[in-house]
C-alpha cells in the first residue's frame, strides 16, 4: 500500500473518503459543521470504534467524510490512533473504497502518532483470506492512504516509514500463523526465515535434526520424533553497526507448526486452530525483520525451535524420560505440554550462544487464558529490571502485559520421583508452573517469558481487526530493542 504525507488543507484535498478523528470531549482533527450536528443528534459521541459516514459533504473536496471515534483527546494513550485508523480502513473497505485520506491536526501530527496511523492503516487492511480464490476480494483492499498534516517534515517521513515497517512485519507474523499445517511445516518455516534474512540483511542459520542430536537437544527431539516432518532450529542474527554496550538480547519463539497434543491427544473441537501454536516463533521472525530495518544499537538474535507435535508409532509417550541440552532429565507426564520442552533446549542454547538477556514468547498454556482471558499477555520474570523494560516497551506500543508470580514456592509443584523435573506441575497454577519449568533452562540469565496463548489469536473479527492471528508481540520486541 502507498502511504504518503501531504500538506494540503483537509478541506481542499480530493479523495473518495476523508477520515476525521473525533474526540469524546468534542471536536475532531478537522472542523466541519456536520460533526456538531451528528453529536447533537446522539449518533456520534467520539468513543473508540464508533464511525459514521457522510456523502458529498458541503465545503470539502472529498466525496465522503468518515468520522471515527478516537476516544479521549486529553488522555491520548499509545495505540489509540492506531486502532482508530484501523477502524476507518475497515469501514471504507466495506464500501469498496481504494483511496483514503486522514485529516491530522497539530496535536496528532507528531512523529509518534503519525507512525501509529500508518500502522493502523496497514493492520486494518489485513484479512486472513489469502487462500480464497474469489477475485473480488482483491478489489476490497485499500491501495493508498494520504496523511494530511500541517507541515511535512523529515521526522514525519521517518515516522511513516517506521509505522510501515512495524505493520508489515506484524502482518508477516499473521500470514505465517494463518498458514495451515499442510502448507507450513518446520522446513517451510525455515525457508520463510531464510527469505526474511535475505531481504532484511540478517544472518541466518538453521540447525537440522543431526546437529540437534550432536548437541544433545533431547527435549526438543523428543517432541519432534512423532512426526514425519523433521524439526528445524532457526537462528536469525542482527549485528548493529555501532553497539551501545556488550549486551546481547535473545528473542526465543515457540514454533510448533501444528499441535495434535501427541499421545495425550487434544479434543477434536477447535483443533484446527492449532496451526497457531507457532505464533511465538512467527513473532520472533517478524520482529527480527523489523529490527534489521530500524537498526537499534543492541545485538539481537532470534531463536525459533520448530517442530510438529504428531502421533505415530514413534511418538514419545507419557512416562518417557528425556535429557535436555543442559543435562537435566525430564519425565514426560503429558505430551501436550510440548512447547516448554522445545523452549527448554532453545533457551539453554541461546544462553550458550552468548545472549546476556532472554525473552521468549509462546502460546504455552490454556491456564493463562483462564487467568487473563484474551486481554493481557501473561508475563513471568527472573529479573525485575528486564521485565520493567519489556513492560515499558509494550505499554508504548499499546500491547498489555500483566506480571504473574514466579516465587520459588512453585517449584514444589515440579517434583518427579524418576527424573529431575516433570514436564507439568498439576492442574493448579498451570501457567506459573510452566514458566517455572522454563526458568530451569535459562542458565541464570535475566529472562522474561510471555505466555501469549490468549492474545495471539482473535476468535472474532472486531471493528479494528480481522478474525485470526493478531501478531503480538512483534511491536513490543522491536520497541524493546530500540529502547535498549
Amino acid at each position: 500500500m502507498d502511504i504518503r504525507l501531504e500538506q494540503t488543507p483537509a478541506k481542499d484535498f480530493r479523495a473518495p473518503v476523508l477520515v476525521v478523528f473525533g474526540w469524546e470531549e468534542g471536536g475532531g482533527t478537522f472542523a466541519h459543521p456536520w460533526l456538531d450536528d451528528v453529536r447533537a443528534s446522539g449518533e456520534f459521541t467520539g468513543k473508540a470504534a464508533e464511525s459514521i459516514l457522510l456523502h458529498r459533504p458541503a465545503g470539502t473536496a472529498a466525496e465522503r467524510l468518515a468520522f471515527v471515534g478516537a476516544g479521549k483527546r486529553e488522555k491520548l494513550t499509545p495505540g489509540q490512533l492506531r486502532r482508530a485508523a484501523a477502524v476507518a480502513v475497515r469501514q471504507v473497505r466495506s464500501k469498496a473504497v481504494t483511496q483514503v485520506a486522514f485529516a491530522l491536526d497539530a496535536q496528532t501530527a507528531t512523529a509518534e502518532l503519525v507512525s501509529e496511523v500508518a500502522e493502523g492503516v496497514l493492520l486494518g487492511d489485513y484479512e486472513p483470506d489469502i487462500l480464497k480464490t474469489d477475485p473480488a476480494k482483491s478489489e476490497k483492499r485499500v491501495q493508498s492512504a494520504t496523511l494530511l498534516v500541517p507541515e511535512v517534515t523529515e521526522a514525519l517521513g521517518a515516522a511513516v516509514e517506521r509505522g510501515r515497517v512495524l505493520a508489515e512485519s506484524q502482518n508477516l507474523a499473521r500470514d505465517l500463523v494463518n498458514e495451515p499445517g499442510n502448507r507450513l511445516n518446520p522446513t517451510v518455516l525455515a525457508a520463510h526465515a531464510r527469505a526474511v534474512a535475505t531481504e532484511a540483511g540478517l544472518d541466518c542459520e538453521v540447525l537440522d535434526r543431526d546437529r540437534m542430536r550432536q548437541l544433545g537437544m533431547g527435549a526438543l527431539l523428543g517432541v519432534a520424533q512423532g512426526s514425519d516432518e523433521p524439526p528445524t532450529f532457526i537462528i536469525l542474527r542482527y549485528h548493529p553497526e555501532s553497539a551501545a554496550s556488550a549486551d546481547h538480547l535473545g528473542l526465543v519463539g515457540k514454533g510448533v507448526t501444528f499441535d495434535t497434543g501427541g499421545v495425550s491427544i487434544k479434543v477434536a473441537e477447535g483443533m484446527e486452530k492449532m496451526k497457531y501454536d507457532m505464533a511465538g516463533g512467527a513473532a520472533v521472525i517478524a520482529a527480527m525483520r523489523a529490527i534489521a530495518r530500524v537498526k537499534p544499537r543492541v545485538r539481537v538474535t532470534g531463536f525459533v525451535p520448530a517442530v510438529e507435535n504428531h502421533i505415530s508409532g514413534r511418538a514419545q509417550r507419557p512416562g518417557d524420560i528425556v535429557t535436555a541440552l543442559n543435562g537435566k532429565t525430564v519425565e514426560i507426564i503429558n505430551t501436550d505440554a510440548e512447547g516448554r520442552m522445545i523452549l527448554a533446549d532453545a533457551l539453554t542454547y541461546a544462553a550458550r550462544q552468548g545472549c546476556t538477556h532472554l525473552v521468549d514468547a509462546a502460546t504455552l498454556t490454556a491456564a493463562v487464558v483462564v487467568a487473563l482471558a484474551h486481554v493481557y499477555i501473561g508475563g513471568f520474570a527472573s529479573d525485575q529490571a528486564l521485565f520493567d523494560k519489556l513492560r515499558d516497551a509494550a505499554a508504548a506500543e499499546g500491547e498489555r502485559i500483566w506480571q504473574m508470580p514466579l516465587d520459588d514456592d512453585y517449584k514444589e509443584y515440579l517434583r518427579s520421583a524418576f527424573a529431575d523435573l516433570p514436564n507439568v506441575g498439576g492442574r493448579h497454577g498451570g501457567a506459573i508452573t510452566a514458566a517455572y519449568f522454563l526458568k530451569e533452562f535459562t542458565e541464570g540469565r535475566p529472562w522474561v517469558h510471555l505466555d501469549i496463548a490468549g492474545t495471539a489469536w482473535s476468535d472474532d473479527a472486531k471493528a479494528f481487526t480481522a478474525k485470526g492471528p493478531t501478531g503480538v508481540p512483534v511491536r513490543t520486541f522491536v520497541r524493546l530493542a530500540e529502547n535498549w
